[in-house]
């Protein structure tokens, strides 16, 4: 069975409790459900994992290809603007991976619009709040279906 790997960084734990205002009022659990319950409609299997530790996301990024996990969705959280380490990770498993954030980081303060992870992903999803998690398994989906198994890459710097 095509597997797909659901990552949550740093304080995606505590969804709908900390500032409902900005990430909405679902739960994380509520969230990883329904993304759940989508990818196996599709006849595919969602694993989900959060941590609040880089070197915990680092370790599940590394084991993924010996999971047979095929592409990698990924909210690195406060992360995405500080990982160096987890970039890396992403890039050493050669998996595409999705980047989904639930607020819309160009719209939020300065030091949010920088990711580490949004040139070597597949896809950006932000913005959409719960809704980019199924937004982003149906793009795994479709880009499982259209046989694209395409590799980060890291553009050259000019």
């Amino acid at each position: 069975m095509t597997r797909l790997l659901l990552l949550n960084g740093p304080n995606l734990n505590l969804l709908g409790t900390r500032e409902p205002d900005i990430y909405g009022a679902e739960t994380l659990q509520g969230i990883e459900r329904r993304a759940t319950h989508l990818a196996r409609a599709e006849g595919i299997e969602l694993a989900c994992f959060q941590s609040n530790a880089e070197h915990e996301l680092i370790g599940r990024i590394q084991q993924a290809p010996a999971e047979k996990v095929e592409v990698l969705i990924f909210n690195p959280g406060a992360f995405t603007h500080t990982s160096i380490a987890l970039r890396d990770a992403v890039l050493a498993v050669g998996l595409p991976m999705i980047e989904v954030h639930l607020s819309n980081p160009q719209a939020r303060e300065e030091f949010r619009r920088r990711s580490y992870f949004s040139d070597i992903a597949i896809g950006v999803i932000s913005g959409f709040g719960p809704l980019g998690y199924e937004l982003a398994v149906r793009a795994a989906c479709g880009h499982l279906a259209a046989g694209d198994r395409a590799r980060p890459r890291v553009r050259a710097s000019s």
